[in-house]
């Protein structure tokens, strides 16, 4: 999949911004299954979209984890609730209910019932490249709350970032040296088979 592919290479070396102590434990804290997870900030019907959203952008692979599989949505969730400021919050809020409208064919139609194909058509549509024009930005340049392209697009950063950053893919992944003592230059292919350091 060229999406995943895409994600994985800019995700990796984006892995050690987002490593402060404070978002490692949020991230830490991040342990309950996908299946019986309550959100703290988002609704429950926002909670199943995030989850689907995170789990198109970082799908499972043969010998990678999904991004739910790694806690991702929780994380995403904590860190809005945790670290957002009221206006990114309530800016938030108002993007989640804007995509559930954007998925929902009508009111009656639940979440849980949305395909992965109706996200997929989501994204594409509306994560932008960086050459192209955002239709919702050039309309009102002045407005202060994130487009719904610029939305998913801070969305996509938290979640490949906090994919990065987790343990597993920290230790089973990325090359992991938990006492770094040597300093090595050269080719990051023939030093590590083209893999990030985790720390």
């Amino acid at each position: 999949m060229k999406r995943r592919e895409a994600l994985k290479n800019i995700g990796l070396a984006t892995g050690f911004f987002v490593a402060t102590p404070t978002i490692v434990s949020i991230l830490q804290s991040c342990t309950s299954d996908v299946k019986t997870w309550t959100p703290e900030f988002l609704t429950i019907d926002q909670g199943v979209v995030l989850t689907k959203l995170v789990d198109v952008i970082l799908p499972k692979t043969d010998n990678l984890p999904s991004a739910t599989e790694l806690n991702v949505p929780q994380f995403i969730d904590k860190y809005i609730n945790e670290v957002f400021d009221d206006e990114s919050q309530a800016n938030a809020k108002t993007a989640f209910s804007k995509i559930e409208s954007l998925l929902k064919p009508n009111a009656e139609t639940a979440v849980n019932d949305l395909k992965d194909e109706e996200f997929k058509a989501l994204l594409d549509k509306h994560m932008l490249l960086e050459d192209e024009v955002d239709p919702d930005r050039e309309a009102d340049p002045e407005s202060t709350t994130p487009t719904t392209s610029e939305f998913l697009n801070n969305l996509k950063w938290m979640a490949i970032n906090g994919y990065v950053t987790t343990e597993k893919i920290g230790e089973n992944v990325n090359v992991y040296d938990p006492v770094p003592s040597q300093y090595f230059c050269g080719d990051l292919q023939e030093l590590t088979g083209g893999k990030s350091y985790s720390l």
